[in-house]
């Protein structure tokens, strides 16, 4: 479980045998129902938790361990350069959320920036501390993936590689939303779009500057690359190189930005420099909790619905675990024209 209420000092431990009791129904229905097994009804697994959670029923994990093998932890692996206030912390939740209630367990294991992404990847492995892994900002050739692959470790990613591996995944269509980009800010009478792209080596990065610069060329565009920043940078990094490029000759009249942090950035460089939103410049963007337009209304935002990719890789994982089919194995969110949206 990864909530209960505790039982009254003293009191016998509440097991499964305990529940069973309670529900009225066979131990190894109760404990399937716990796992989230396929084969039982939705009501009766809700039945099921709300008793254990009433009785602070909580599994044994060395127990069990000893028993099968397996920790119940599923380990979510994160870069600390992440998008935290926004992108980071809604996929942490909905993946516990997704969690909670089954016999699973979410941890966080963070890398830095001087650290080997491997690292973290091949604790896990080899101490066999998580049953599987949930990682992010893969890139197109992945050694974390290729490891993983390598040594039948069950894993998901949110986002895609192009190494041929064939492994559950949701992702963002990120090519769709930089060539949607540069349709709206094409019917705002933009010209010329500068971009602060994610980190080049992230394979969403080459999805997103794939559809934003071919769609630039389509519509008869300027497309500018910001070749100092991205959009992993930090705030004060991201404000200096918009405020510097929009106060050099020839100044863009359209932002587009990969990340929620770099977009506010991005805007408070502008004008900085004296650039006015609205009238001077759009910008588009996206996000994961709904907070930009309460920056600045002027904003072309699109929602990236991360609950939904959490939910999805909590359930896509599980099953990889269990050596059992996943309802859907494979995720894309793809926006639409419709979906950018300011706050006027």
């Amino acid at each position: 479980m990864t909530e209960s209420s505790s039982p009254p000092f003293g009191a016998e431990r509440p097991t499964l045998k305990t529940i069973a009791a309670e529900s009225g129904l066979a131990i190894a229905t109760v404990s399937r129902a716990l796992k989230d097994a396929p084969d039982i009804g939705e009501g009766t697994k809700k039945r099921v938790r709300e008793i254990a959670l009433r009785l602070g029923y909580r599994q044994n994990r060395a127990a069990v361990r000893l028993r099968t093998g397996k920790t119940n932890v599923i380990a979510l692996v994160l870069s600390t350069e992440s998008d935290v206030m926004n992108h980071t912390s809604k996929l942490i939740y909905s993946i516990a959320a997704a969690l909670r209630g089954t016999a699973y367990h979410l941890v966080v294991m963070p890398f830095f920036p001087d650290q080997d992404p491997l690292d973290p990847v091949r604790y896990i492995v080899e101490t066999e501390s998580a049953d599987g892994l949930i990682l992010n900002q893969t890139k197109p050739d992945d050694p974390r993936l290729r490891y993983l692959s390598d040594h039948a470790f069950p894993f998901a990613t949110h986002g895609r590689s192009d190494m041929g591996l064939d492994h559950p995944y949701f992702d963002f269509d990120n090519e769709t939303f930089g060539r949607l980009a540069i349709k709206v800010l094409a019917k705002q009478g933009r010209k010329h779009v500068f971009m602060i792209a994610p980190p080049r080596n992230h394979m969403y990065s080459r999805h997103m500057v794939l559809g934003a610069s071919q769609e630039a060329a389509a519509q008869g565009l300027r497309f500018e690359l910001a070749e100092t920043v991205t959009s992993d940078s930090s705030a004060r990094e991201v404000e200096d190189a918009v405020a510097l490029r929009f106060a050099q000759a020839g100044r863009p009249d359209a932002l587009i930005a990969g990340s929620t942090t770099s977009a506010m950035a991005s805007v408070a460089g502008a004008e900085r420099a004296g650039a006015v939103i609205g009238r001077d410049f759009d910008i588009a963007t996206k996000e994961a909790i709904s907070f930009l337009h309460r920056f600045r209304r002027e904003m072309l935002v699109v929602q990236e619905d991360v609950g939904q990719a959490g939910q999805f890789l909590a359930r896509a994982i599980m099953a990889a675990i269990e050596g059992r089919a996943p309802e859907q194995g494979q995720g894309l969110e793809i926006p639409a024209e419709s979906d950018f949206k300011t706050g006027i």
